[in-house]
C-alpha cells in the first residue's frame, strides 16, 4: 500500500476518533442525554425537542401540527411524571389518561402515615380523567387501550421554567382513526389546558372527568357536598343521582368533590353532562361533544386541587360557590352565606397576624360577641322584666284559668303598664342566628382549618378533640350559663333544661375541635358579660351561681303575706275568732 494512503488513513482517523473530545472541550458540543436518560426517573428526562415552550399566549390550540399520516403508536406502555410544586401527576401513554395525581402540600393524617394527598380513585378499574368515549363502542375499547407515542419538552416545572407541553398521538394501523391530546401544564398552577384532535371519528364524544377523582374521602358529616356537581346554564346542581343524570345545555364546569379537594373539567362547546352512579359513594362524571371530529380541536381545561376560596374565586368561574357557606342541615340559607364570607375574610385577616387559627377563633368570637353587646344587654333587661312580674303572671293565672280570652286581655295589660315585651328577649337572639350558624359553616366548611394546630393535644382544629377535654369544658361552662340567666321557669322546669348541656356535650364530641373552641369561648365570654351585668349595671346582689325564678306558693303575691311570714308571725286568737265569726 502507497504510504500517502497509509498516512492519510491514520490522519482521517486521529480527526475521527478526537473530533468529539475537541467539540465538548470547547463547549460547542450539546450534553450527552442518551446515559443520563437511561438512568433519571421519568419526571427527570430532559425535553425530547431539546427546546424551550412556547408561552401560552404564542402556543394555541391552532398551532398544534396535524397528525402524521402513517401509523403513530409505542411499543410499550410508558409512564410520564409531571412534578410542580403544587403536585405531582402521574400519566400512562396507554389511552393518553391520568393514573395518578398526589397534592404536594396536602397530606394524610399521621395515623394514617402521612402520605400525600392522592386525587386519583385507587380501588377497582373504573374511568380515569381525560378517557375517551366515542359513541362508538368499540372505537372507544380501541383508544382507551391503544399505546400512544409520547412527546414532551420539558424536565420539570419551576419559576425559570414555568410553561410544559406533553403530547400523545395515535394513529390506528388501519389510519382511518387517529387522535392527538396535547397537555400543557404551568409552574404554581393547579390548571392544565388540553386540545383533543380527532381524526375518523365524526360522531358524538364524551370525555371523562373520571371515577371518584377529586374525592379523598367521602363523609357522613351534616354539613358538606360530596360528590357531583355542575354549572349548566345558569343552574349549579350538587345530587347525587340514583342511576344516571344528564344535563342539557352550556356547560360552564363540571366537577368531582368532597369536603375540601375538587377535581373540576371546563370544556368549550360543550353540549351536556353526564353523571352516573356506578356503586353506593361511587360516581363517574363526562363532558359530551357533538361532532367532534370534523372541525378544529376541542379545548379544555382540568383543575384538580385544593377547595381554597381565593384559588377558586381567581377562575372567575363561580367554583367557589362548591365551598357552601350558606349550607346548614336541610338547606341553603343565602343570608348566611352573605355573612359567612366576610366573617372568613377577617379570619384569615387575624390569622396572618397569629399564624395561630385557635387564637384567630378566639379573636374573632370575641370581636363578634362586642358587635352584639347592646343587643344582648336588651335581651337581659327584657328577661329581667319578665322575671319581675312573673309572680302578677302566676296569680293571674290560677286566678283566670278557666277563662282564657280574660286571661290574655289581662296579661296584655300586665305587659303594657309595666312596659314589657315578651318576646324581647328571644328577638335579638334571634337576629344573631345568621352570625353563630355562618361562623360554624366557617369552622366546618373551610379548608385553612384542616390540620391546622392550637396548642397542646389540639394539633388537628378540623377534627374532633381526640381526648374530649374541650367538649366537657364546654358542657361545663354551659351548665353555668343556666345558673346565671334570669328565668321565668319553675324549678322543676329549670331542672329539666339541666338535660340540655348533657346533651349538647354528647353532641360536641365528635364535632370539630375548632367548632367546640368557638362553643366554648362564646360561652366563657356571655358568662363574663352576665357577672358584669349583674354587678355593675343592675347591681343586684343575687349570688353568682344563683338565680331568681319563679316563686313558689310560699311566696307573696299580690299584697298578701308569704307563706314563710304567716309560719313566721302566726295570727292572735282575736284575730282567728274574728275571722271565724
Amino acid at each position: 500500500m502507497d504510504k500517502r494512503v497509509i498516512v492519510f488513513l491514520i490522519l482521517s482517523l486521529s480527526i475521527i476518533l478526537s473530533y468529539d473530545y475537541l467539540i465538548k472541550q470547547i463547549g460547542l458540543a450539546p450534553p450527552d442525554l442518551g446515559r443520563e436518560q437511561s438512568s433519571a426517573p421519568i419526571s427527570d428526562r430532559p425535553a425530547s425537542s431539546g427546546s424551550t415552550p412556547d408561552p401560552p399566549s404564542t402556543r394555541s390550540n391552532d398551532a398544534i401540527p396535524p397528525i402524521s399520516s402513517g401509523s403513530v403508536h409505542a411499543a410499550g406502555e410508558q409512564i410520564e411524571e409531571v412534578s410542580t410544586n403544587l403536585y405531582h401527576a402521574r400519566f400512562t401513554n396507554r389511552g393518553g389518561e391520568i393514573v395518578g395525581w398526589e397534592l404536594s402540600r396536602f397530606s394524610t393524617s399521621e395515623k394514617d402515615g402521612s402520605k400525600p394527598i392522592q386525587l386519583m380513585y385507587q380501588e377497582g378499574k373504573f374511568k380515569r380523567p381525560l378517557s375517551i368515549q366515542p359513541s362508538d363502542v368499540d372505537k372507544g375499547r380501541e383508544l382507551g387501550e391503544a399505546l400512544y407515542q409520547v412527546e414532551r419538552d420539558f424536565t420539570t416545572l419551576s419559576p425559570d421554567h414555568p410553561v410544559g407541553h406533553l403530547t400523545y398521538t395515535y394513529r390506528a394501523p388501519t389510519g382511518t382513526v387517529a387522535v392527538r391530546k396535547h397537555l400543557t401544564f404551568r409552574y404554581d398552577s393547579y390548571l392544565i389546558d388540553m386540545a383533543l384532535s380527532l381524526e375518523g371519528i365524526p360522531g358524538p364524544i364524551d370525555v371523562g372527568l373520571g371515577t371518584n377523582f377529586g374525592i379523598v374521602e367521602w363523609g357522613e358529616g351534616f354539613i358538606g357536598l360530596i360528590g357531583p356537581a355542575s354549572l349548566v346554564g345558569e343552574t349549579l346542581e350538587k345530587d347525587v343521582p340514583d342511576s344516571q343524570s344528564d344535563r342539557q345545555g352550556e356547560v360552564h364546569w363540571l366537577a368531582l368533590q368532597d369536603k375540601y379537594f375538587i377535581s373540576v373539567l371546563i370544556p368549550t362547546g360543550a353540549g351536556s353532562v353526564t353523571v352516573k352512579k356506578e356503586a353506593d359513594k361511587l360516581v363517574t362524571a363526562m363532558a359530551h361533544y357533538t361532532g367532534a371530529g370534523t372541525g378544529a380541536p376541542l379545548a379544555f381545561r382540568l383543575y384538580a386541587g385544593p377547595k381554597e376560596y381565593d384559588t377558586l374565586k381567581a377562575l372567575n368561574l363561580g367554583l367557589e360557590d362548591t365551598i357552601d357557606f350558606g349550607w346548614f342541615i336541610y338547606g341553603s340559607w343565602s343570608i348566611v352565606k352573605a355573612v359567612a364570607k366576610p366573617l372568613f375574610a377577617v379570619l384569615r385577616f387575624l390569622y396572618e397576624f397569629t399564624h395561630n387559627y385557635g387564637l384567630s377563633i378566639i379573636l374573632l368570637t370575641i370581636a363578634i360577641k362586642c358587635l352584639f353587646v347592646p343587643l344582648q344587654y336588651k335581651s337581659y333587661k327584657s328577661m329581667k322584666q319578665m322575671q319581675e312580674v312573673q309572680p302578677k303572671v302566676v296569680a293571674l293565672q290560677a286566678k283566670l284559668k278557666d277563662d282564657r280570652d280574660r286571661l290574655n286581655k289581662e296579661l296584655i295589660k300586665l305587659y303594657r303598664d309595666h312596659k314589657v315585651n315578651p318576646v324581647g328577649g328571644c328577638l335579638p337572639m334571634l337576629l344573631q342566628t345568621p352570625v353563630f350558624v355562618a361562623l360554624f359553616n366557617i369552622l366546618y366548611m373551610t379548608i385553612d382549618l384542616r390540620q391546622a394546630p392550637f396548642f397542646g393535644w389540639i394539633t388537628d382544629l378540623s377534627v374532633q378533640d381526640p381526648y374530649y377535654i374541650l367538649p366537657v369544658i364546654m358542657g361545663v361552662s354551659m351548665i353555668v350559663q343556666q345558673k346565671i340567666m334570669p328565668t321565668t321557669m319553675d324549678p322543676t322546669q329549670a331542672k329539666i333544661m339541666l338535660i340540655l348541656p348533657a346533651f349538647m356535650t354528647v353532641l360536641f364530641l365528635t364535632f370539630p375541635a375548632g367548632l367546640v373552641l368557638y362553643w366554648l369561648t362564646n360561652n366563657v365570654l356571655t358568662i363574663s358579660q352576665q357577672f358584669v351585668t349583674d354587678r355593675y349595671v343592675f347591681k343586684t346582689s343575687t349570688p353568682f351561681f344563683t338565680s331568681p325564678s319563679t316563686p313558689d306558693p310560699g311566696e307573696a303575691t299580690e299584697g298578701k303575706p308569704s307563706k314563710r311570714a304567716r309560719e313566721k308571725n302566726p295570727p292572735s286568737s282575736e284575730s282567728s275568732s274574728s275571722a271565724k265569726s
